[in-house]
């Protein structure tokens, strides 16, 4: 019989390895990625039509993995009645997004640095949660607690958009992203089917589940979920 595999441990100093790469590779992802914003825009747009965004009536949004600002984060804080709580792990790009949001009110909106599961939040106190092409750098079991402390922090009715990569890994390490010297980078995730159980096993529906191709060829589901009313 042949040895069993050993199983993927990710770097003990995977999130500092993750901060040192995007505080680099700033400018390159940014300038890279904001051509290719369209496919943000349409989900973020199902999102927005099921939120009040025409009222006066106060929303609360978390979006973590906000980057450098553009142009999710700018699209929320066009809506009056809303405040952003903003959060990444590089301070290079939020200091990029303290730039590019002004001059949004500062009561609107808060940037947070760190790692996205140390943040702390009152239950039931957000109305919505967005999460583009960030958690998928967390460890798979991290997702899995990262979307029950999402689940936790939403109000009755609240909804999460987020999207994983749709081929199951368990751990996949690059050097050299976007051919940086300094991008090394890291993704996991259950694949589509074992993400989906996975979302809706902390207690989320599941209203919009697609799987899109990306610019790089790779091929990521995007769920919006919504927490039951009760």
């Amino acid at each position: 019989m042949a040895d069993s595999q050993p199983l993927y441990d990710p770097p003990a100093d995977l999130k500092s390895r993750l901060k040192a790469s995007y505080d680099a590779i700033a400018p390159k992802y940014n300038e890279w990625t904001i051509p290719h914003s369209s496919t943000r825009l349409n989900y973020l747009d199902q999102l927005l039509g099921r939120l009040p965004t025409s009222s006066s009536t106060p929303v609360s949004v978390l979006e973590l993995g906000c980057g450098h600002g553009l142009p999710v984060t700018q699209k929320l804080l066009s809506h009056p009645n809303f405040s952003v709580t903003a959060n990444d792990l590089s301070s290079a790009q939020l200091a990029l997004a303290r730039t590019n949001l002004q001059p949004d009110p500062p009561s609107r909106l808060t940037l947070l640095e760190g790692d996205m599961l140390a943040l702390d939040f009152p239950p039931a106190s957000l109305d919505a949660v967005v999460a583009m092409y960030s958690i998928i750098h967390l460890p798979r079991a991290e997702q899995v607690e990262m979307l029950r402390k999402i689940v936790a922090w939403l109000k009755p009715g609240g909804w999460v958009l987020a999207n994983f990569t749709a081929v199951e890994l368990e751990g996949r390490e690059v050097q050299n992203w976007l051919k940086e010297e300094k991008g090394w980078m890291f993704w996991s995730s259950w694949g589509s089917e074992g993400t989906l159980e996975k979302v809706r096993g902390v207690g989320l529906e599941v209203v919009v589940q697609e799987t899109v191709e990306d610019v790089v060829d790779v091929t990521f589901l995007w769920i919006l979920a919504r927490k039951s009313d009760s």
